[in-house]
Formats: structure tokens, C-alpha cells, sequence
């Protein structure tokens, strides 16, 4: 069986937030817990990129977005052993399982609704580098287009934390029974 990384993306700047996203609370845990929660049930390993919380560094450098972070956590799983690393971003807090499960059955895949959910094999890695250097368009989605990665629709929206307000619905969202 081919083990798999999960790679939780937490480099991003939080503009609309106010401070590290990453870092936020949402019922007693942080963003990033919340999004390796999400992973664990399905990866042999949990890794988070992004050098301002003490995770692995954006590559080939900082602030090239979500691929970036990809970049990084390809390049760590094809040192490590991995076949595929299934990312996700810190401010996913909610994922449903079966979303996860469908992206599970066909690498390269990602979410159509949230493109930084997605697996990727680790063997793309070189690919995704000289792509960074090269493309015009460095969105996830224009990525995937690139190598063949299978969209897949999200059955129902996707919680995403970008602002305060953002969290503070999720809250009340778990505080209605």
C-alpha cells in the first residue's frame, strides 16, 4: 500500500483576517488542528507548511500562494518515501469525509469548490517548480488543468475562515442544535 502525506497549507498572509488565520480558536482548537484533524483518518503522516507557524517553507520561496505550499509538501513526501500528498488549507475546518474519500480514488484530483483541497502525487514535484518559474497563472486550479487533475464537485459548501466574521459564524453555527 502507497502512504500518503497530509499536508496542511498555513503560510498564507491573512490579510482579510487581521492575524494569523492559522492561529485562530474555533472551539478550543486551532485552524490548523482542525485541518490535520480532517486529514488524519486518511494519511500515514500530518505535516503544515508555512514557515510563519514553525512549519515546513514555501517553495522555491515565499508568497507564490497555495502552489508554494504544494511545491513544499511534494517535495518533502518524495524525500520521505510518500506516493501522494493530500493537501488541505488551515481555514477548511469542515470537510466532509465522503469529499475526501472521492479525491482518494484518483490522483491527481482536487476540489472544484476549494482547489487547495486536493491530492497531488508526490512525483510532481519537479513539475510544479519549473511550472512556478514559468506560468502566468499560479492558481491551483490553472495547476491542475496542467497535469490532468480531476476536478471534484463538493456535494455541499464548504466552510472557509478568511475574516473574523467568518469564524465567529462557524461558532454560532455549532452552538444551534
Amino acid at each position: 500500500m502507497s502512504r500518503l502525506l497530509g499536508a496542511v497549507l498555513a503560510g498564507g498572509r491573512s490579510s482579510r483576517f487581521g492575524s494569523n488565520k492559522a492561529e485562530a480558536r474555533l472551539g478550543g482548537l486551532t485552524l490548523v488542528e482542525h485541518a490535520a484533524a480532517a486529514l488524519r483518518p486518511y494519511v500515514d503522516e500530518v505535516v503544515v507548511i508555512g514557515a510563519g507557524i514553525g512549519g515546513l517553507p514555501d517553495l522555491p520561496r515565499p508568497d507564490l500562494g497555495p502552489l508554494g505550499g504544494i511545491a513544499a509538501a511534494l517535495d518533502h513526501a518524495a524525500g520521505r518515501g510518500f506516493a501522494c500528498v493530500l493537501t488541505i488549507g488551515c481555514d477548511m475546518p469542515e470537510v466532509p469525509g465522503a469529499l475526501i474519500e472521492a479525491l482518494l480514488r484518483r490522483e491527481p484530483s482536487y476540489c472544484a469548490d476549494a482547489p487547495v483541497l486536493g491530492l497531488w502525487q508526490a512525483a510532481l514535484g519537479a513539475q510544479l517548480l519549473a511550472y512556478l518559474e514559468t506560468a502566468t497563472d499560479r492558481s491551483v486550479r490553472g495547476w491542475a488543468r496542467t497535469v490532468g487533475a480531476l476536478p471534484i464537485p463538493a456535494a455541499m459548501p464548504l466552510a472557509n475562515v478568511n475574516t473574523p466574521a467568518d469564524l465567529r459564524g462557524l461558532e454560532q453555527d455549532a452552538l444551534v442544535p
